[in-house]
């Protein structure tokens, strides 16, 4: 797809948006929307959504990226890799990951599902479970901390009312499976509580060779509700993946061989291995008079084995970590946050103050991957060391409904992170690299809201954030020496929006402007073998706006669409390196170049129900030109995708049975799902698969 049809389909798209909306106006009120850490639902001066897990037909349950598409904003690729986890971002931020998630603030039944240090994972989300996401970009998540493009917050479904149990099945290509069951029950009658266990399975042969993955999540959700209103949450969790690593390929290799895996993956068996175990209690207590507190305490441990493809001659080096990685994670936290009505009536005040403090102590150890000639193998100690990160953060909030129609937010966090990494392996050229990192930042938003009547709102908002380096970021120096990359810095942001909101015919329309300028942008200086080392650049900006509708086309009818524009560009020359070892940066960077793995996307979906039983949609997704390093000379080109379904419900007594059947990629068009920043090899890109096909079956109480 050239630049001109990607323009096309974005227009195209924009246009059936407009004319469908284009309707008499009818009073209406907003539709709720959620933000939680201690804000109101309804008058947010920022960009929420709501996604309910339930209004979404024929979901496959494999990847999160069904739900997140559909928010403008959202950059959520599937990389077809369990190994690497999703490729998730807001408004530019994160895109840089290699794995995990960065940049965007995780959140699961109000725990943290993102380290002190800004690494997170979503591995451990229990999709059957899922009820909701709530998402918040822009600058308001600065007040959850070390983020900077936005919040997700995963919320489980609560115990059912009385005694039940669902199951769901389902497979397709590629040897997909997947199988999910839950029981819950209260317990008792009158509504105080209960509890639900779930379980869930998924492998699969994966799309390309050498992809084979499984994953296996377990959950408990216990809930008392007291008399007095305070509720009781405690979740426990429990993850098991397995999952090779096929890594990128060039261009030519994804185009004449999308299913193939690189040489170095099948020489070296490059492989991951995650288990984890996480409990969290969450108490919410009101105290009258619109005053409440809420404390929320986790604990959990992540042990992760992954092995890479880095060369055996690049491991000669004395300061090298070798080619396998072994961690061991212990990590836990508490947050505890006062909510204070300070004024009431026709102008009412409302304080909360807070403070979290977080903890994670990780043992890493580094082997060579090749022992006695055979590659693949876990061969000599070359890395042991006990690194941690502590995070102790203040915040406040004051939300003040200054005059009819009109409310304003400020809100403010202090955030002091401090690394710590003492070495255990000292050896000749290779001294004790034990060090101390510390970084603190204060971070201030402000937002104004305006409605003009109950069915839209104005808005606009403000802010400062930062991202420090995690510390996979800082584990390697670009200079192939041993120890921690002391040379990076946070990156520093302030961004600022301005928005619209309206309901008017059962039309929901969402319109927000956005821009943000970031100094010491946090990118990757080279990636190769699975291992990515990083550098600070000068300046970046990211400036766009993002559109959501939704709403009856006709009777039996509904569309939806989410547009995003988005230019992220780096607005100063700088330098990195083409691959390590790197003493000095030797590659330069023109201002201008756009930020790798960013790029303008659209949605839309045409759904027709002709009855309560059956859903029919068709989808479509297109994504612009996705550059894939830093110098702006490798690309994934633009592509557009059709996804069909259609899902059907019965009555079976007391339950309901749904059958459903999706075709992913209609029209079977070969594209390049995700892309790998400034791989070293130029092995850049992921492709997405062809047509394929999930078919399920699903067995729910009717009424849970």
């Amino acid at each position: 797809m050239g630049a001109a049809s990607e323009r096309a389909a974005v227009v195209l798209l924009a246009a059936c948006a407009c004319a469908a909306h284009a309707q008499p106006p009818a009073p209406a009120t907003l539709p709720g929307v959620i933000v939680t850490a201690a804000r109101a639902s309804q008058g947010t001066p920022a960009a929420v959504d709501r996604i309910d897990a339930d209004a979404v037909p024929a979901r496959s349950g494999r990847s999160v990226s069904e739900l997140l598409r559909r928010v403008p904003g959202v950059v959520a690729h599937d990389r077809q890799n369990l190994a690497q986890d999703l490729q998730l971002g807001m408004r530019g931020f994160g895109a840089r990951s290699a794995f995990g998630v960065r940049g965007v603030q995780l959140f699961v039944d109000g725990i943290p599902a993102t380290m002190p240090d800004g690494q997170g994972q979503l591995s451990h989300v229990p999709l059957g479970a899922l009820q909701r996401v709530d998402v918040l970009r822009g600058p308001f998540s600065a007040l959850y901390g070390n983020a900077a493009g936005g919040v997700l917050e995963f919320w489980s479904r609560d115990p059912p009312a009385r005694p039940a149990f669902g199951i769901r099945a389902g497979g397709g290509t590629d040897d997909g499976a997947r199988a999910s069951l839950w029981w819950g029950a209260p317990w008792d009658g009158d509504g105080s509580g209960g509890y639900r266990l779930d379980g869930e399975h998924y492998d699969t042969a994966g799309y390309r060779t050498h992809g084979r993955a499984r994953r296996d999540v377990a959950q408990a959700r216990l809930l008392w509700d007291g008399a007095d209103g305070t509720r009781v949450a405690l979740t426990a969790n429990g993850l098991d993946l397995v999952a090779q690593d096929p890594q990128g390929l060039t261009l030519a290799q994804a185009q004449a061989t999308p299913r193939a895996a690189s040489a170095g993956a099948l020489a070296f068996d490059t492989r991951k291995r995650v288990r984890q175990q996480q409990l969290g209690l969450r108490v919410e207590h009101p105290l009258g008079d619109g005053d409440a507190w809420t404390v929320s305490v986790w604990t959990g441990h992540r042990a992760t084995f992954q092995m890479l493809s880095v060369p055996v001659a690049a491991q000669a080096a004395p300061g090298s970590g070798g080619g396998a990685v072994d961690l061991d994670r212990d990590y836990g936290g508490v947050d505890a946050r006062w909510r204070h009505r300070l004024a009431d009536g026709a102008r009412p005040l409302d304080l909360t103050v807070g403070a979290q403090w977080q903890r994670s102590s990780e043992h890493r150890r580094g082997y060579e991957n090749f022992a006695g000639g055979r590659l693949g193998v876990v061969g000599a100690l070359r890395r042991d060391e006990q690194d941690g990160v502590d995070d102790h953060d203040l915040y406040a909030e004051v939300r003040w409904r200054f005059a009819p129609r009109w409310n304003a937010t400020l809100g403010v966090r202090r955030s002091v992170v401090a690394f710590h990494s003492d070495d255990a392996y000292v050896a000749p050229g290779n001294p004790d690299d034990s060090g101390r990192l510390h970084y603190a930042r204060t971070t201030p938003v402000f937002g104004l809201l305006y409605a003009p009547d109950d069915g839209m709102e104005l808005f606009a908002n403000a802010g400062r954030g930062f991202e420090t380096p995690t510390f996979s970021e800082l584990a390697y120096r670009n200079d192939g020496g041993s120890g921690l990359n002391t040379t990076l810095r946070p990156a520093r942001s302030r961004s600022a929006e301005l928005g619209l909101r309206a309901h008017r015919g059962g039309h929901a329309l969402e319109f927000v402007a956005f821009a943000s300028r970031t100094d010491d942008e946090l990118v990757v200086a080279s990636s190769i073998g699975g291992r990515s080392t990083y550098a600070n650049a000068t300046r970046s900006a990211r400036d766009g706006w993002e559109l959501s509708v939704d709403g009856p086309l006709a009777p039996r009818w509904r569309y939806a669409v989410a547009l995003t524009r988005l230019d992220a560009r780096y607005t100063r020359a700088f330098a990195t390196c083409r691959a390590p070892p790197c003493a000095a940066p030797d590659t330069p960077i023109a201002a201008g170049s756009h930020i790798p793995a960013t790029a303008d996307a659209a949605w839309a979906e045409l759904r027709w129900s002709p009855d309560g039983d059956v859903d029919v949609f068709l989808q479509g997704d297109a994504t612009a030109r996705l550059y894939a390093d830093d110098a702006n000379t490798e690309w994934a080109p633009g592509h557009a995708t059709l996804d069909l379904g259609v899902e059907r419900h019965w009555r079976v007594g007391g339950r309901r049975l749904t059958a459903f059947v999706r075709i992913d990629n209609l029209l079977d068009r070969r594209a390049i799902g995700s892309v790998i920043v400034d791989e070293a090899n130029g092995r850049y890109f992921e492709p997405a698969p062809g047509r394929g096909g999930w078919i399920g079956l699903a067995l729910e109480p009717a009424h849970p």
